[in-house]
């Protein structure tokens, strides 16, 4: 009986060790098209999700390059913008963050002060992702 409790015992530790390991393997790539006001999610390479997203509009920009998540919030308030919501924040450059929104209408027509927003149940999906992957597994490209 004691050996049966230690076989299962030990199955249960190696399991907890191998499933993070496996999902923290999967590389989640969002990249935000300006001119196109979309996000496309890859999951180790293919295509996952298209999603329309409002970035800067006139007067702000949205910074263009390739980033690495710098920290997430699942409910964050705008410290510069009169408090407005940012739910399930991914936080990439600076105060700069991919986050839900409220204005779903703007959404695939530049509105933001330079942050990529999104439908709150996709950002809550991106935010999800990159969770269970690790943010050393996820990539932000932004391009033009």
């Amino acid at each position: 009986m004691r050996s049966l409790i230690t076989i299962s015992g030990l199955l249960f530790i190696a399991l907890l060790l191998v499933l993070p390991a496996k999902a923290a393997g999967k590389k989640v790539l969002a990249k935000i098209d300006i001119s196109e006001q979309t996000m496309r999610i890859f999951v180790n390479g293919k295509v996952r999700h298209s999603w329309p997203v409002s970035t800067a509009r006139r007067g702000y920009r949205t910074p263009i390059g390739t980033f690495k998540p710098t920290r997430m919030h699942k409910r964050y308030f705008s410290r510069k913008y009169n408090g407005a919501p940012m739910p399930y924040s991914v936080f990439f450059y600076k105060g700069y963050a991919i986050h839900g929104t409220n204005v779903i209408k703007r959404l695939g027509v530049p509105a933001s002060h330079g942050c990529v927003r999104l439908h709150p149940s996709n950002a809550k999906r991106l935010f999800s992702l990159i969770k269970a992957s690790g943010a050393a597994n996820a990539k932000i490209v932004i391009v033009k």
